[in-house]
């Protein structure tokens, strides 16, 4: 898969003729908040409102627009757009309508499928009404509030950020993609702490809405469920200037990590590896890590509760042991290898995979990607670490059942401290087989 680090005009648009006259009748706007959708009718008016009421609350002055990119049924969404009648939600949360309305339409994208691409529709009509700021929203949120809208574009309009991204009051066991590989990853590799590197709601400057349009990535796995991971690599590789939100809780459509996995695995790691051989000059100059600012106020929540199936996960990593064995092999050092093997016969009651042991075989994955021994493609690489993911997620939920989320916190960021302490491990395997390679 390209990480898309060309640059390419040329691509295909992702606006109709439709939305382009819509867009040049509304002429220009300050504010773009981008809503990526695929039929999401049921919660979707609720994401509107809140971003409505937002933009007249902290943003009066500004002329304000909500797109709506949609990938499935445009009609049923329009649907829940009308359904927002005569607005009397402004009087019930005793704000003020602006003097100016906010434009909202929805909009069909074209390309492929995918929040990417939903994605890039926005960005393009950003450009289209040259804006000063914008921010995505996801389109299942329950918990979104008016301040979030503040929260993702102030920082922007008035700090000049570049890449506002969002820091979530989650469920210990809510995001463990992010928890397990995205977070200690973009710490240990880029040496910057974003707690949210895939969060799905994020503010934006219009340089770097310029500098993504630019990349040729659009017909990328990156379209699909890679895009969180990539905007984030790259405002912090390109040296824009980035901080986080406290947003509260996220209260959204929840999964079992165990049960629903679906194609977000393969599209969200492949592209962190892909920027791994995008961005090497980077990552292995860096050394340490240092925080990254955060506006809001960090008051406690109480997330939503969410039950995971350990013992399944556990499961699926020892069935999948013996058809993975061959590719663990020529993938994984020896001896992280047969460490690996010895976890398989671990009874569940008593299953622990140690955080090092994980460390060092996704650091073992990453460079396999890179370098492809002979006869694997990436797809088998990554088809070969899910196992080892769940097993590692097993682990984690054992290891912190009975602990509260802000223990369990800590247990995560005690974890990134050890991927950020064996990079040498990651620079050593990665620099030897560019040697091989010279």
């Amino acid at each position: 898969m390209s990480s898309g680090a060309n640059t390419d005009r040329s691509f295909a648009p992702s606006l109709d003729d439709e939305a382009r006259e819509r867009l040049r009748q509304i002429g220009s706007a300050d504010i773009i908040v981008g809503i990526p959708s695929y039929n999401n009718g049921d919660t979707i008016g609720r994401v509107i409102r809140a971003a409505e009421l937002g933009l007249a609350k902290y943003f009066p002055g500004h002329k304000g627009v909500i797109m709506i990119s949609e990938g499935g049924s445009a009609e049923e969404t329009s649907r829940a757009v009308e359904h927002l009648g005569d607005r009397r939600y402004f009087e019930s949360a005793f704000i003020t309508r602006p003097d100016r309305g906010t434009d909202i339409f929805v909009t069909k994208y074209r390309g492929l499928s995918g929040k990417g691409t939903a994605i890039k529709a926005v960005l393009e009509a950003g450009r289209i009404l040259a804006v000063r700021a914008g921010c995505m929203l996801d389109s299942d949120l329950r918990s979104i509030s008016p301040e979030w809208i503040e929260l993702l574009i102030a920082p922007v309009l008035l700090k000049d950020f570049g890449f506002v991204a969002p820091y979530y009051s989650r469920h210990k066991y809510d995001g463990t993609i992010t928890n397990m590989i995205a977070y200690p990853l973009t710490w240990s590799l880029y040496g910057r702490r974003v707690r949210q590197p895939i969060g799905g709601d994020f503010g934006f400057s219009p340089a770097l809405m310029e500098s993504l349009l630019a990349k040729n990535v659009w017909e990328t796995d990156i379209a699909r469920f890679g895009i969180d991971i990539w905007m984030t690599t790259v405002a912090i590789c390109e040296n824009f200037k980035i901080c986080q939100s406290f947003l509260g809780a996220k209260i959204h459509d929840d999964k079992d990590p165990g049960k629903d996995l679906s194609p977000m695995f393969t599209q969200v790691v492949g592209t962190i590896f892909s920027l791994m051989s995008l961005y090497r000059d980077t990552w292995l100059r860096v050394r340490g890590s240092r925080p990254t600012a955060i506006f809001g106020f960090e008051s406690e929540y109480a997330p939503k509760p969410l039950l995971v199936d350990s013992h399944n996960m556990i499961r699926k990593f020892q069935e999948s042991a013996s058809a993975c064995r061959q590719v663990w092999e020529r993938v994984l050092e020896k001896e992280t290898c047969d460490k690996l093997l010895e976890v398989v016969s671990f009874e569940a009651d008593r299953f622990e995979l140690p955080v090092q042991l994980w460390i060092k075989s996704l650091y073992d994955f990453a460079c396999a990607y890179e370098r492809l021994p002979d006869g694997l493609a990436r797809s088998d690489i990554i088809e070969a670490l899910v196992p080892v993911y769940y097993a590692m997620t097993a682990s984690f939920v054992r290891k912190t059942q009975n602990l509260d989320s802000q223990q369990a916190e800590e247990v995560i960021t005690e974890q990134c401290r050890e991927f950020e302490k064996l990079k040498p491990y990651l620079i050593e395997c990665w620099s030897a087989h560019q040697q091989e390679g010279e």
